[in-house]
């Protein structure tokens, strides 16, 4: 075995008390694993590498193998499903270019802090290594893959596959979230093998540090005006954030990952640009589980004397971030342990009616982006308070991100800083499959939705009833707007559309088309009822002046430094 993380030393062979040793081949011991982790859901496209696996996926009952009409579609069905779950999502495609084709997945996976999965496989180990240009060869995929995910093994002998699958879920849901490969050659998968069960120690979750824990409830004792931010490491801790807030008064800010941990109809519950009305009067930042985009690139200033509290479980984010203090460690238990160290703080009052205020302020502002605003909040008015919202590369995914309501945390879906134009339909697809009886709505542009567009032919197949709304620009609406402030004109960005009410007929799906917020909120209305794959298209020209990104990137930073897609 190989690999650029070792098995752990906790992993240890055990035989159970009411199992002897079995023998199987690499394929079904993969599967076993996979049963063993409690997976019940499998994205991927067979190849002739994995027709073992695939062939043994088709033997077990208890798991559903969705396939896909792109690898890419496998990793980013496998995202949707593990961000909406919080549980691993599992894909599986052949070696060199279908990992290729999967890797934005994979690293909008490491991106998002994401627990993924992938079962692939290699040339047979006779040609590994020596560039004969055997079937589906890269030079060197396990350093490749090692680049992009959190940990990958290359397995050579089947007796070691049990242990790397487990080793692989282990290292995608401990620490920091992240993706993982397993790799079985080939000729290895098919081999038989006498395999033990294998057992890994639980990894537990660990508070912080006492004294720094001291520091920082102190200074949040002190502040005058706490704010918390949050990101998607804070999603397990939401009960604690909340009383946490109502202990300091102080708003819970999220820019993407963290939408909904405090609801947004909670008088703390603030979205970013509602975050930035508060900012310059903010004496103490209490961040968790969040990188601080907002605080190093999107909101210009730094208040004076800022005293910054930095929870997170990745030590690495302490030494990045430089916080006044770091607290390193889980954030539920952290947050506990600040909640125990401020119970003797004195009682602060209520602020929930000027938080209210500087909240309603912020809503007003938003309302005035039109039309963004108006078909957000159609969206949001048919979207049942336990539906699931994805965003995307695009104008309307843009201003999701402070003018859509959300109410609970992972039912936001997003790729985070990766930005990856066209992630989005397909993800939405992983996140149906993970919640077959709720409402799923992915909205889009144009650009990014023909990305992905034939994976229309998997929701109709395997009956995702994914609400995809696509906003029509007739362009890679972004760029273009950049490339016009910037140069007078666009260039490589418009784009001839099909009529996608009829394509998605074509597929087998329901086509709607909406002109007005009034018309999608009445198409919503209907693809709800219809319970089948459903795409709204709605014209929406691209305009200059009303444009999401004035309240992403306030003023003095917007000019710098706008985002490069549609």
């Amino acid at each position: 075995m190989s690999s650029h993380d070792t098995v752990s030393t906790s992993a240890r062979d055990t035989a159970d008390d009411d199992a002897a040793p079995r023998e199987l081949t690499a394929g079904q011991a993969a599967v076993a694993g996979l049963v063993r982790e409690g997976v019940d859901t499998v994205f991927g496209i067979p190849g002739v590498q994995t027709y073992e696996l695939f062939e043994s996926l088709r033997n077990e009952p208890g798991i559903e193998v969705i396939g896909a009409r792109h690898e890419q579609a496998c990793a980013y069905m496998a995202l949707g499903y593990a961000q909406s779950t919080g549980r691993p999502g599992v894909f599986s495609v052949v070696p060199g270019p279908g990992v290729l084709n999967a890797s934005a997945g994979m690293l909008t996976s490491l991106a998002t802090s994401t627990p993924t999965v992938c079962l692939t496989s290699e040339i047979p180990t006779e040609f590994m290594g020596r560039g004969m240009g055997h079937l589906h060869e890269m030079p060197d995929q396990q350093a490749t893959v090692s680049s992009f995910t959190k940990w990958a093994t290359t397995v050579t002998d089947p007796a070691e596959v049990p242990g790397a699958v487990a080793e692989a879920f282990a290292q995608a849901t401990g620490g920091r979230p992240g993706p993982s490969v397993v790799a079985i050659p080939w000729d290895v998968l098919t081999r038989k093998e006498s395999m033990p069960p294998v057992e890994l120690e639980p990894t537990r979750a660990h508070g912080a540090d006492y004294d720094a824990v001291a520091r920082a409830a102190q200074a949040l004792a002190g502040a005058r005006n706490p704010m918390i931010m949050v990101g998607s490491g804070a999603r397990h801790a939401r009960e604690g954030i909340l009383a946490l807030a109502e202990t300091l008064q102080a708003p819970v800010v999220s820019l993407r990952g963290g939408r909904g941990i405090v609801p947004d109809d909670h008088p703390l519950g603030f979205s970013s640009a509602a975050g930035f009305e508060r900012w310059a009067d903010t004496d103490v930042l209490l961040a968790v589980g969040t990188r601080q985009e907002l605080v190093w690139f999107r909101w210009p200033d730094t208040p004076e004397g800022l005293v910054t509290v930095n929870v997170d479980i990745d030590p690495a984010q302490q030494e990045r971030l430089e916080p006044t203090v770091g607290l390193t460690g889980d954030s539920r238990l952290v947050v506990d342990q600040l909640l125990a160290a401020l119970q003797d703080a004195p009682q602060r009052p209520s602020r929930h009616g000027e938080l209210a205020g500087i909240k309603e302020k912020a809503r007003r502002e938003i309302a005035e982006l039109k039309p963004h605003a108006d078909y957000l909040a159609a969206i949001r008015e048919v979207l049942p308070r336990d539906g699931y919202f994805v965003e995307e590369v695009s104008q309307i995914g843009f201003a999701s991100y402070f003018a859509l309501d959300v109410y609970d945390p992972r039912h936001f879906i997003t790729c985070g800083y990766q930005g990856n134009l066209g992630y989005g339909f397909p993800t939405a697809l992983g996140v149906q499959a993970a919640h077959r009886d709720s409402v799923v709505v992915s909205v889009t542009g144009d650009g990014g939705f023909m990305y992905g567009v034939q994976e229309l032919a998997t929701a109709v197949q395997h009956g995702l009833n994914v609400i995809t709304v696509v906003f029509d620009n007739g362009a890679f609406g972004n760029v273009q707007a950049d490339q016009v402030r910037i140069y007078g004109h666009g260039s490589g960005t418009e784009l001839r559309n099909p009529d996608f009410v009829a394509m998605a007929e074509s597929f087998g799906a329901l086509g709607l088309r909406a002109t007005t917020p009034e018309e999608l909120r009445s198409a919503m209305a209907e693809a709800v009822a219809a319970k089948r794959p459903t795409v709204i298209t709605v014209p929406m020209p691209l305009s200059l002046e009303q444009s999401p990104w004035r309240f992403i990137m306030p003023a003095s930073r917007a000019k710098a430094a706008e985002p490069e897609r549609d």
